[in-house]
């Protein structure tokens, strides 16, 4: 298993987790508001037969004792008759007026209809009414839940909110920095490659000079391969010497660019693989040659290990509007479409010796020294894969 698939599998399980958790949270909260609403239901039902009961009792003592059950009702409600007359009210605002039937008296008072109807319509939508017979005909009481049970019906879901938060937050902080201690320990060891290869690079230019000055072989294709070479391991170690700071970004042709390297690249692999390269021949964009050198190369090696055996590598540049583009097109295995960011991810590679840092140094280069974009612009399992880079394009006349 590779270090991305690793890592991949830690966060699957560290979601299921949190999801067992926010589960396991609502459940024990939906569970205490079943019983406290069963509660509630039965104290409104209690309250319901003590109205019943001071209207029918004679006993003023034990009216005493009705009425102090009726008071101890917490939660709001609302009595109408069958034909939807207001009759009591209990736990509502108070400064509305309301009609209000009494034991001793029997009168009427006016109330603010549109107030208690709307409190009505919310009642009804909570709970079925608890039905009363008075005086022959029948009463419904409504009520609504209690503030303490709605407080608690949203209670998990701003836990779990506020816990979201904080954990997204840390994480952020922590993958910062992390990132700046990872790029920290990469600048180091690149700088300290660039510092080991200068050594023995200066030693091969120097013995290729005496091998020219000895056997007298200054047109001798191989030792001018030799000498390609050994300026190519220069290359590379200025490349590694340049990663941790700002590169400067000229103004070169784009095309003539990536032909100079195509060119290099393609004497150095299977003479069964066919390069091509056509479009804009005049587009400059701003651009840092060792570095640039470096995406095209990570690109051209990916072309060429996903091509099994015989195959094409196209390069075309076009411009649009104030962008050039690069694309790089194989006819290699191809790569699904799940995977058309993942493969930008640092240690996700397909082969066995592979450490998938090729394409994430290549986006980091593009992205950050270039101020450009990279993705997979198509693909196609069996049949291949397009790589675009997108550069900010230089007219002539800026």
């Amino acid at each position: 298993m590779n270090p991305y698939q690793q890592k991949r599998r830690w966060k699957y399980l560290l979601l299921a987790f949190a999801v067992v958790i926010a589960s396991g949270s609502l459940l024990y909260t939906n569970y205490l508001v079943k019983n406290i609403a069963q509660s509630e239901r039965t104290r409104a039902q209690v309250w319901a037969l003590s109205m019943r009961q001071i209207f029918l009792s004679d006993d003023n003592d034990f009216l005493n004792y009705v009425f102090a059950v009726r008071d101890s009702l917490t939660v709001p409600a609302l009595v109408v008759d069958d034909k939807g007359e207001f009759k009591y009210k209990k736990g509502l605002d108070s400064t509305k007026t309301f009609i209000k039937l009494e034991a001793e008296e029997n009168k009427n008072i006016q109330y603010d209809t549109a107030y208690f109807r709307q409190e009505l319509n919310y009642m009804k939508e909570q709970h079925d009414p608890i039905r009363l017979e008075v005086f022959g005909s029948q009463w419904l009481v409504y009520y609504k839940d209690s503030a303490l049970l709605t407080q608690l019906k949203f209670f998990p879901y701003i836990q779990l909110s506020v816990i979201a938060i904080f954990l997204l937050t840390a994480y952020t902080a922590f993958s910062s920095s992390r990132k700046s201690e990872q790029n920290q320990v990469w600048v180091g060891l690149a700088k300290e490659t660039a510092h080991q290869l200068g050594t023995p690079i200066s030693s091969l230019m120097a013995w290729i000079e005496l091998i020219k000055d000895k056997f007298n072989a200054e047109e001798d294709p191989l030792i001018a391969e030799m000498e390609n070479d050994v300026k190519r391991l220069e290359i590379v170690a200025d490349r590694f010497s340049k990663i941790g700071s700002r590169p400067i970004l000229e103004q070169h042709v784009v095309f003539d660019v990536v032909k100079d390297f195509m060119d290099y690249f393609r004497v150095r692999v299977s003479d069964r693989i066919t390069f091509k390269m056509n479009g804009n021949t005049e587009v400059k964009a701003g651009l840092n040659i060792p570095l640039f050198d470096w995406v095209l190369e990570n690109l051209l090696k990916n072309a060429v290990n996903a091509i099994a055996e015989k195959g094409t590598i196209s390069i075309e540049i076009s411009e649009s509007k104030k962008q050039v583009f690069i694309d790089v097109t194989d006819t290699g295995k191809g790569i699904p479409r799940s995977k058309f960011d993942t493969v930008f991810q640092p240690g996700y590679t397909t082969r066995k010796r592979g450490w998938g840092l090729g394409l994430s140094l290549t986006k980091r280069m593009v992205e950050n020294y270039h101020n450009g974009h990279i993705y997979v612009k198509d693909s196609e399992v069996g049949k291949g894969t397009t790589f675009r880079i997108v550069l900010k394009a230089i007219k002539n006349d800026q």
